[in-house]
């Protein structure tokens, strides 16, 4: 598995607030996404779309240890 490093500003802005992240690794990016994609289409939305984009990695990685 490659270690991957992000260097990013998110900001983002809805109705209701705003927010501003600055994520270092792909799950601190992954926990904001899956943060505003329940802000965007609730938490079924959200399930149903992430349950769409994970089925195109059906085939498991071999993790190195």
């Amino acid at each position: 598995m490659a270690v991957v490093s992000i260097d990013a500003d998110i900001k983002a802005k809805w109705p209701q607030g705003h927010c501003a992240h600055s994520p270092g690794s792909a799950e601190e990016l992954a926990i904001i996404a899956i943060d505003l994609l329940v802000k965007e289409l609730g938490t079924r939305g959200a399930q149903a779309f992430m349950n769409q984009m994970l089925l195109r990695y059906t085939v498991e990685v071999p993790t190195q240890a």
